[in-house]
């Protein structure tokens, strides 16, 4: 059966499922690493994808900014001159209600009866002026982060800004 399109699940509607615990067949998330780049370094600037509306972001979606962002970054800065970080967690369990389709399907299907629906996937619960993705870098490759997080706002269901803040210095 085909994936539905994310736009079913961008919305925020009622509560939310996190208890995987008592969930069975919940899908692993997507993504797997939060933290990439040079992890020791300390670097001067800061460069952070803000979400300018709530919404949900599946894991799938965050996955697809991560690669999109840190490929752009580490060809254009090169791998140790830069440090990515996924600020959100895909904790909500993403639940559909299938449906058969194709002939003798009223048969199969029982339409709307028990639709609570079985777990697909997971998504990230993202609030108004919530951080999603930072790069700290120098100086001389702002410009290159700056086209890595607008590359990686294109995988993401929501508008979202870039703001960047400079380290002072003591």
């Amino acid at each position: 059966m085909a994936r539905k399109p994310a736009r079913m699940y961008r919305d925020i509607k009622g509560r939310v499922t996190t208890r995987k615990e008592y969930i069975g067949g919940v899908p692993n998330p997507r993504i797997t690493q939060f933290d990439l780049g040079n992890l020791t370094a300390d670097f001067p600037v800061e460069i952070t994808l803000i979400a300018k509306e709530k919404c949900n972001i599946l894991h799938r979606a965050l996955e697809a900014a991560r690669v999109a962002a840190n490929r752009y970054i580490m060809k254009k800065a090169g791998k140790m001159n830069y440090r990515l970080k996924i600020r959100v967690y895909p904790h909500a369990v993403v639940r559909e209600n299938k449906q058969a389709t194709g002939a003798g399907a009223d048969r199969v299907s029982q339409g709307m009866r028990k639709a609570y629906g079985k777990p697909v996937g997971t998504a990230a619960r993202v609030k108004e002026g919530q951080k999603l993705i930072s790069i700290w870098t120098t100086p001389e490759n702002v410009e290159h982060a700056k086209l890595a997080l607008k590359r990686a706002i294109a995988k993401l269901p929501t508008p979202c800004r870039i703001e960047v803040l400079q380290k002072e210095a003591c």
